[in-house]
C-alpha cells in the first residue's frame, strides 16, 4: 500500500523552505518527519529542497537529484552542528541486483533502477564530502529513527 500526502509541521519554524507544500510518498518518510519536526536536537530540515547534479548511466547526460531531506543538527551535547542529507529507500533497492539468467521485466527493471541510483548516489556522497556534510540512506532496518 502506497502512501503519500501532505506533510503539515508542529514547528514550521524548523522547515527551510515553504511547510505548506511538503509531501511525503511513503510511511517511512512520514515517520521521518515527525522526528525531524519534533525532536530538540534538529534545528532545521527540508524535504526535496536540494538539487545535486548526476549523470544517468542511461542516456549519459546530466540529470537533477533531488534528495529526500537535508537536516542540520546539533552534536551530542556540543555547540557544534552537522548537516547531513538523507534519502529513504527500501533495504531491496539499496542492494546491486543478483545477476539472473532470465532477462525479465521486473530484473531489468531493478538493474535500471539500481543503475540510477547507484550514479545519483555517488554524485550526493561527492556533493557531501566537498561540503563536509554526511551522505546517509536510510531503510526500513534504520528507521527507528537513531542516526
Amino acid at each position: 500500500m502506497s502512501y503519500k500526502g501532505k506533510f503539515k509541521p508542529k514547528n514550521p519554524l524548523k522547515y527551510k523552505g515553504d511547510p505548506t507544500t511538503i509531501i511525503y510518498r511513503s510511511r517511512w518518510e512520514l515517520k521521518l518527519m515527525n522526528y525531524l519536526d519534533n525532536n530538540p536536537e534538529i534545528i532545521s530540515w527540508s524535504s526535496e529542497e536540494l538539487t545535486i547534479p548526476y549523470v544517468s548511466p542511461l542516456d549519459n547526460r546530466i540529470h537533477r537529484y533531488y534528495p529526500d531531506f537535508v537536516v542540520k543538527k546539533k552534536i551530542d551535547g556540543t555547540d557544534k552542528t552537522e548537516t547531513m542529507v538523507i534519502e529513504v529507500k527500501p533495504y531491496k533497492e539499496t542492494m546491486e541486483p543478483k545477476k539472473q539468467d532470465k532477462m525479465s521485466k521486473s530484473y531489468l527493471y531493478e538493474v535500471k533502477t539500481w543503475g540510477i541510483n547507484s550514479s545519483k548516489w555517488k554524485s550526493a556522497k561527492e556533493f557531501c564530502e566537498d561540503r563536509k556534510w554526511k551522505f546517509v540512506i536510510l531503510t526500513e532496518h534504520e528507521l527507528g529513527i537513531k542516526f
